[in-house]
């Protein structure tokens, strides 16, 4: 190819160098991995003896030669797994080289939305790999995009058209695979195997673990591995990850299959991330929580893979068990609500008894389960003895952490069943049990417990107390979010309870200071079901009672944005019932009060959290606008029997006050009496819990009763004597409609 004769000359890298002398000359060496060392000798000669030549040389790794520069070839460019619109899909490279060559090859699937998304699929599943994607594009002829996408989990017997006119060791997938693992040496075909069982990122840690007895040069045996691009390194951080692709994973995890070798590197595996995660929950109490995920997210693939073999057939249950309970922290900071409950179910259905840890990991699963049924679930008629068999357990064991975490549980229960005189008595129990605490996030969280019982019962003076109490010992608090022992970050919880309780009391401008910075807060956090309180407690309720409904429907869309990004479903359908009730009180009735109705029974049995309340109210008001007011009536008489006998005082003089309102509405309803009385009976709950913010609204409701009646007079006095005991947030709705109705009054 040189045009060189070297005249009966052997044939050698000397010779070779002395044909091509010193003319310029670019030289091009492909796929040199099966002869590198010998493409290494003659290149590097070349390059040192003839100064006019150039070589660019193919190759899964380097030639490591002097003079040498690497260009590594990153695959093309994927999509994320967020979704996008097909126009955003074809920015990346390898969807636009899957649409070109199916096209080319005579496919004409439609570019809507599932095709697109089902191509973005398939380009991360193949890791952006220009032959792999190619061999998918062919079968798009026969198939569509989504049935190539579900198919693909058996790639190598489906992935098998390539062109005609490639060389036989690109003609399959399996095929190109072969080539490189075929010139493998032993030992490292062996790892190679071995780091199949890793279904996301790895640390060397890990590998030494996976390779026990087999240790050898494992370091590397692993360093050769990714010069040969078989392994991917990250070594952008202190500590280096590894990971295969996806598809390179597969293929080793099919010849560790067939190998019998899986079941050794699986509980080996298992067994590490044992040891691995056996620190995570006390780095929380010292690491910033972005920096914790760092650490320990990335594991959550090998936790996963290491719990569906342990629960097999032919794994080992209680080092399963033991994994689940040193990985809940993961799916605590990760609000993975659902697979906590599912893993931890399993955890204890399979827990021998009679091994010695079976107490402490029945406690530690116990309280996980409790917390994924509480917030998962909401009023799950498991939790409460979740929690009881935790706090049983930790008083066994002598375990106070665990106690706390049981006594905590057991209130948030007690909420969540409409039992808040019992969950007054767990707040107590919990202020008793840290009274000598050292620690301060501990008696940060009895006044935290205490305030928010105090506040659903309706007492806003004490409530405002024992949350100013948490916030005075804030600054005990490490700046990082804290959020393992108790599953939500205390901070930020504390100060959506704060707005809550300063907008009953009508410190509005405090309040709605608080929602703001309370929003980035919880932004910032990480903390994805932190967040969904964060909203859904605070900032939209607080928006909404303010008159700002644009900000309340930029917080709701930001929750239901949230949701749909993170599987959280009582709040994605609190949000949705949220949503209903806006589009209502902008005057669209008829499409908001169906989406209101709908969501509350997809709500089921977790409507009667506190959390559903206001909307539930609302409800009533929605269906007097809709002309509904004998339902509306007995929505808002169910509503407040229920809050009767659950002693949930907080929305009782608001829910009064709506009453009040459909009882002035024209028709058979109609009784202006009926509607003094529960206006009368509003002030004095408003009045006696200091809620002076209802305190308003019902007075606005009794001035304009009054004004249609012709008594002007007295609707100004009831105005001006509520009027005049706020001090700040006089633009907001009522405030603002308060004084124009004076003004109006006193002219």
């Amino acid at each position: 190819m040189l045009g060189t004769k070297l005249e009966g000359e052997e044939i050698s890298p000397e010779s070779i160098a002395r044909a091509i002398g010193p003319r310029p000359l670019l030289l091009i060496l492909d796929n040199c991995e099966h002869v590198i060392d010998a493409v290494a000798q003659v290149a590097e000669l070349v390059v040192s003896r003839c100064p006019g030549t150039f070589i660019v040389a193919t190759s899964r790794e380097a030639l490591r030669i002097e003079g040498e520069h690497v260009y590594r070839v990153l695959p093309l460019g994927v999509p994320p797994e967020a979704r996008l619109e097909p126009a955003g899909a074809y920015a990346y490279s390898a969807v636009e080289l899957f649409t070109s060559r199916a096209k080319a090859l005579g496919s004409s699937f439609a570019s809507d939305e599932e095709n697109i998304g089902a191509i973005a699929a398939i380009c991360r599943r193949l890791d952006g790999i220009p032959l792999a994607i190619e061999f998918a594009a062919a079968r798009a002829v026969m198939v569509s995009p989504p049935r190539i996408a579900a198919l693909l989990d058996d790639r190598f017997k489906f992935l098998t058209t390539g062109r005609r006119t490639a060389l036989p060791r690109q003609q399959t997938l399996r095929a190109t695979l072969d080539w490189s693992y075929d010139l493998l040496p032993d030992d490292e075909a062996w790892l190679l195997r071995q780091l199949g069982i890793f279904a996301g990122e790895f640390q060397l840690d890990a590998v030494i673990a996976l390779a026990g007895e087999h240790i050898g040069d494992v370091t590397g045996q692993l360093a050769r591995l990714v010069a040969k691009s078989l392994v991917v390194a990250d070594i952008r951080r202190d500590s280096p990850h590894y990971r295969l692709l996806d598809t390179t994973r597969a293929y080793a995890l099919e010849k560790l299959h067939a190998g019998g070798e899986y079941p050794d590197a699986a509980r080996r595996e298992a067994k590490y991330y044992c040891g691995f995660f056996a620190n995570a929950e006390a780095d929380s109490e010292v690491k910033p929580q972005a920096e914790w995920l760092t650490i320990y997210g990335r594991h959550i693939d090998n936790v996963r893979t290491s719990l569906d073999w342990a629960f097999s057939s032919g794994g080992d249950a209680q080092v399963g068990a033991a994994l689940t309970a040193a990985a809940v922290p993961l799916w605590v900071q990760l609000s993975l609500l659902s697979e906590c409950r599912e893993r931890t179910e399993l955890a204890l259905a399979r827990l021998d008894p009679t091994a010695a840890n079976a107490p402490r990991l029945r406690m530690q699963l116990s309280a996980a389960r409790g917390w994924s049924l509480m917030y998962g679930v909401g009023r799950a008629r498991e939790a409460g003895p979740a929690w009881a068999a935790t706090l049983q357990l930790a008083e066994q064991l002598g375990d106070r952490d665990y106690l706390l975490r049981a006594l905590w549980g057991l209130c948030i229960d007690q909420f969540n069943n409409g039992e808040f005189r019992r969950a007054l008595e767990f707040a107590h129990r919990f202020a008793d049990a840290v009274d000598d605490s050292g620690n301060p996030v501990d008696r940060m969280m009895a006044d935290r417990l205490l305030a928010t019982t105090l506040h659903y019962l309706g007492d806003q003076r004490q409530a405002y107390h024992h949350i100013g109490r948490t916030l005075s010992r804030l600054s005990d608090l490490a700046a990082k979010p804290q959020v393992i022992r108790f599953r939500f970050d205390l901070r930020a919880s504390t100060h959506y309870f704060q707005a809550r309780i300063l907008w009953l009391l009508g410190l509005a401008d405090q309040a709605l200071s608080v929602v703001g910075r309370n929003v980035e807060e919880g932004r910032t956090s990480g903390h994805a079901l932190t967040f969904c309180s964060v909203l859904g407690q605070g900032a939209c309720p607080i928006a909404f009672l303010a008159g700002d409904l644009d900000a309340a429907e930029r917080y709701c869309t930001m929750l239901i944005e949230h949701t749909e990004r993170h599987p959280i479903r009582l709040w994605n359908v609190w949000a949705r019932a949220f949503r209903g009730v806006l589009i209502s009180r902008r005057g669209d009735v008829a499409t908001g009060l169906p989406l209101l109705r709908k969501a509350l029974e997809l709500a089921g049995e977790a409507r009667f959290l506190p959390r559903f309340l206001l909307p539930f109210g609302e409800l009533a008001v929605c269906l007097g606008e809709a002309g509904e007011v004998s339902q509306g009536l007995a929505t808002a008489d169910e509503a407040l029997a229920r809050c009767e006998a659950r002693d949930e005082g907080w929305y009782v003089a608001e829910l009064l006050r709506i009453k009040g309102e459909l009882l002035l509405r024209p028709g058979a309803r109609r009784s202006t009496g009926g509607a003094e009385q529960v206006f009368d009976k509003a002030f004095e709950v408003a009045r006696s819990q200091g809620a002076l913010f209802w305190e308003l609204r019902t007075a606005i409701s009794v001035a304009r009763m009054r004004m249609s009646e012709g008594h002007l007079a007295d609707a100004r006095d009831v105005l001006a004597s509520v009027y005049g005991k706020f001090t700040e947030g006089f633009e907001t709705a009522d405030l603002s409609d308060a004084r124009a109705m004076m003004v109006k009054l006193g002219s």
